[in-house]
């Protein structure tokens, strides 16, 4: 049974603090857009999957309840940085396994200013990622910038050491991100900045700088999945995206083995991932033609690319260099301005991102449109962990 996304939402994304509004009122801003762009009524979902990180238990009923109150299930997710994809999962399974014809899935986030911290009341000893902040310990200790920032930053450095990765290399992942973001009037930053303004930019961690990290951000964003049956009676073929494949991976021992953060933070469940949606598919990487992936540092967004095939291992720098990830490259990737200078709601992040692929195949993309983009891929990954993977079509 397949199954489509045919209504997207999203509030623009904000820092923290910067307005006057609850969780709830984000989601119902969000919720409500999707709902409009699907043209139909709350009264139509049947169940929802609620996807936040830092609300309290129930959340996801508090924010529901602002599109109405009419008894329908909601589920509440919560997956570190991958909430959102792994929400839009969970309705696309519901809807093809025939349980349900038409699901909202609705993330949100309303943070605190300034870096995320990593550990219960900074006992790493409790932290879910302890085992993977102690093979960073192990290999490079502990020091006191960001947590996230410190493993993504030693990242980066191996990476460097290991294939001659430059810093002007991963400067221009936040050039590049902030350049695509001018156009995008729901980011929390729109503005260009050029490659050596990134490397001027206070260093968070070492070689990455202020400008290849994402910001902490309030927002939300929602998506509807519903079945071709209900498609096809609600007259909704015009709006219909397929989801034509969709994996979750975690952890395997192949991200503790090494002993190296290259490794755990990520790149092994993402390269699974992506062989599974390639093989569900029957697709490649070839056959994408716009790709939102998750750029929670310019690091990321460099292994991503290797993970998903687009480049050998080792070789993303001199993809970047290359031009191949923008406009009028092979790919472009990131033209939201991703995570770097949209911002990272957490809980609604996955599902911004699927929000931007949607308009992009339906050609509503405005300036920031991919000419002939037919095929999309997202890349939604949290530490502790599960990457998600989504491949649509129109």
């Amino acid at each position: 049974m397949k199954s489509f996304v045919v209504g997207v939402g999203m509030t623009k994304f904000e820092k923290p603090e910067s307005r006057e509004w609850q969780y709830w009122d984000m989601a119902r801003e969000a919720g409500t857009k999707a709902l409009a762009d699907a043209r139909i009524s709350y009264g139509q979902v049947e169940q929802v999957l609620a996807g936040y990180c830092f609300q309290p238990s129930t959340a996801g009923q508090r924010a529901a309840y602002e599109l109405g109150l009419t008894g329908i299930p909601v589920h509440n997710v919560n997956n570190n940085c991958a909430t959102g994809a792994s929400a839009l999962m969970l309705a696309r399974q519901l809807v093809e396994g025939g349980v349900s014809e038409c699901v909202l899935a609705l993330g949100f986030e309303k943070m605190k200013r300034g870096a995320l911290g990593g550990g219960a009341d900074g006992d790493f000893s409790t932290s879910p990622v302890a085992r993977h902040y102690a093979v960073m310990a192990a290999a490079h200790g502990f020091a006191m910038s960001p947590p996230t920032a410190q493993i993504f930053g030693n990242a980066a450095r191996e990476h460097m050491e290991l294939y001659g990765t430059t810093e002007a290399q991963l400067a221009a992942v936040g050039a590049k991100n902030h350049r695509h973001s001018v156009g995008n009037p729901n980011a929390q930053f729109q503005w260009e900045s050029s490659t050596t303004e990134v490397l001027a930019a206070p260093v968070v961690h070492s070689p990455l700088t202020k400008f290849q990290c994402s910001p902490t951000s309030d927002g939300s964003a929602a998506a509807v999945v519903v079945s071709e049956r209900f498609a096809d009676a609600h007259g909704l073929a015009d709006r219909a995206v397929e989801i034509a494949a969709q994996a979750m991976t975690t952890d395997t021992e192949e991200s503790f083995a090494s002993g190296r953060c290259v490794d755990v933070v990520g790149v092994g469940m993402t390269r699974s991932a992506a062989r599974a949606v390639y093989a569900q598919a029957g697709l490649g990487i070839e056959d994408v033609d716009v790709i939102e992936l998750h750029d929670c540092f310019s690091i990321n967004e460099l292994l991503t690319y290797e993970a998903l095939g687009m480049c050998g291992e080792g070789e993303s720098g001199k993809l970047i260099d290359s031009g191949a990830t923008t406009y009028g490259g092979r790919w472009v990737v990131n033209p939201s301005g991703g995570l770097i200078s949209k911002g990272h709601p957490l809980g609604a992040t996955g599902l911004a991102q699927v929000a931007e692929v949607v308009w992009q195949l339906r050609g509503e993309a405005g300036v920031r449109q991919v000419p002939g983009a037919g095929v999309g891929l997202t890349h939604n990954i949290g530490l502790g962990g599960a990457a998600v993977l989504t491949l649509l079509r129109r």
